[in-house]
């Protein structure tokens, strides 16, 4: 075994160990209505509705600026004591009530407010909490700790308060608000939150699709990874590798048994960032002590590091080996392909921060998504062909793994989510689909198949 096998080894160790830790915390802490004492409270203001943009506020401390409507959504702008808020008007049977919201307003000389303050007033607080506890049919505030299967049990059955995300624009700001969406803990408990998959839920076809080629990809992806795929690089035998894959699919799998109750804690222990959920694991330990904050920070950046270099070194072995050496059959000493080997690694650094740099911002499991579909699309099928198909070609490989590449990142380029990320409505993608697997990787089957029965003969002549 390797200094790098090791590395990667301990590396993957402490973070599962770290992450045990981390769910240890959440259910020790339990579940509770206020998450901290000094945890935001929003307001909840009685206001006359006589339809959805004639409002009155009783409360006379509060002015009315101006009403928005969304889509379905009403938005009313008060002042009070010279400082601006915006809320969602909700209405209750004959009551109707404004709820307060998470806001940033971009003005037209670029500068952005929070909550009609600068960032560095700190008035753009963390959020996530539950409405509604029930505990054997009971309403409580808190439960105190609870064991692995009754945190989910207990959770199924109370209330969480979603914050979801809105955009509209008041005279010549941009305002983005963050209204509180309460909802069923059965329904966070099971697939449909993020891509809609029933009728009730207004799912659409697209919706359905969408979850479907995002499961492809983390199903098929997984060992079409290139840093996974060079561990077998790494070990003596046949039997070391069959162990080497058995512990790692293991470890892999209670990690993620792991997330599950991390990605929950972070949902009712309030610290999630609204404006970024990448950060949620590092402030949930946060709230557990800096301690176990600098270490879970620590181990994060190991991982990243880790992962990186072995998609350089596994990057920079196949341009200099695999691409210029046996495809290009160009003939090099050792000394030079070592060369080759470290100006690759040099190029795909670079293009890599280059990414880094636009990507920044977007969220980290859409970006896993993306690589995961890439892999399979681009991997996947020359891997599966090459060893239980015999006639496949080079050239069959070669194509398909070019039209993977690119009929994966087109259709990524070119998606909703890409989209607003380019500044551009949503709805005006030309692709309405997130992940592209579902399309990508049949495209990548075909071709294989396709060019190599193409080039039969020519691969029979070079045999002969």
């Amino acid at each position: 075994m390797t200094s790098t096998t090791y590395v990667q080894f301990i590396k993957g160790a402490l973070l599962v160990i770290f992450s045990t830790i981390m769910t240890i915390y959440i259910l020790k802490n339990g579940l509770n209505l206020t998450p901290s004492e000094n945890y935001h409270k929003f307001a909840r203001i009685s206001a006359v509705a006589l339809n959805d943009t004639t409002i009155s506020v009783p409360d006379t401390t509060y002015k009315l600026v101006s009403v928005r409507k969304a889509d379905k959504f009403t938005f009313v702008k008060l002042e009070k004591n010279g400082e601006t808020g915006w809320y969602k008007l909700t209405k209750k049977d004959s009551a109707a009530f404004l709820d307060e919201m998470l806001y940033t307003v971009v003005k037209p000389s670029g500068e952005k407010l929070y909550n009609g303050a600068p960032r560095s007033d700190k008035k753009f607080y963390q959020v996530g909490h539950l409405s509604k506890i029930v505990l054997d049919g009971k309403e409580v505030d808190k439960t105190g700790p609870v064991g692995v299967f009754e945190f989910l049990k207990i959770l199924e059955h109370s209330e969480v308060v979603r914050f979801a995300k809105k955009a509209f624009i008041d005279g010549d700001d941009k305002v983005t608000v963050w209204y509180q969406n309460i909802t069923k803990g059965a329904d966070v408990m099971k697939p449909g939150l993020l891509y809609k998959l029933s009728k009730a839920a207004g799912a659409t076809f697209w919706d359905k699709l969408n979850f479907l080629s995002l499961m492809l990809a983390l199903f098929l992806g997984t060992s079409a990874l290139p840093h996974i795929l060079i561990r077998y690089y790494t070990v003596p035998s046949q039997r070391a590798a069959r162990k080497s894959t058995i512990v790692a699919i293991a470890s892999i799998g209670f990690f993620y048994v792991l997330t599950l109750f991390m990605g929950l804690g972070a949902m009712i222990n309030g610290v999630l960032d609204v404006e970024s959920s990448n950060m949620s694991g590092p402030l949930l330990a946060k709230t557990f002590g800096v301690g176990l904050f600098s270490i879970i920070s620590a181990i994060a950046f190991a991982t990243v590091l880790g992962t990186v270099s072995g998609l350089i070194v596994a990057s920079s072995g196949a341009i200099a080996h695999d691409y210029i050496d046996k495809y290009l059959q160009v003939k090099m000493t050792d000394k030079a392909k070592v060369k080759a080997g470290k100006l690759a690694a040099f190029g795909v650094g670079i293009f890599a921060i280059i990414l880094g740099i636009l990507f920044k911002g977007m969220n980290v499991s859409f970006l896993v998504g993306l690589a995961f579909a890439v892999a399979a699309s681009a991997n996947l099928p020359s891997i599966l062909f090459l060893l239980f198909w015999k006639k496949t070609t080079a050239k069959g490989i070669a194509w398909s793994i070019i039209v993977g590449i690119v009929s994966s990142i087109g259709i990524i380029l070119f998606s909703p989510t890409m989209y607003e990320k380019y500044g551009l409505s949503p709805k005006d993608a030309p692709i309405p689909l997130d992940n592209p697997g579902i399309i990508s990787i049949p495209l990548a089957v075909i071709t294989l198949v396709v060019v190599s029965l193409l080039t039969q003969s020519k691969s029979a002549e070079q045999k002969s």
